[in-house]
């Protein structure tokens, strides 16, 4: 079952929130599931039962690519 941008946490039935082990237990965390389509929802943890934004396993893969070349690195400068 596809689920819409926007979706909230709460709808999305049956997975597994999961974080990186490089939050600093601060509440200032993305936390991402695997769904059983094959694409991939994203949550903010200080609002787990908010909106979820979904994306496809390639747009996830295509993002995380341009992460590990560096793109994005001046965000966080």
């Amino acid at each position: 079952m596809p689920f819409d941008n926007g979706v909230s946490a709460v709808d999305i039935p049956g997975v597994r929130w999961i974080k990186s082990t490089a939050s600093q237990g601060t509440g200032n965390c993305v936390e991402v599931a695997d769904l059983k389509d094959g694409s991939v929802a994203f949550r903010n943890s200080r609002f787990p039962q908010g909106p979820a934004l979904v994306y496809t396993e390639s747009e996830v893969a295509a993002f995380v690519a341009g992460v590990k070349a560096g793109e994005f690195d001046d965000l966080t400068a």
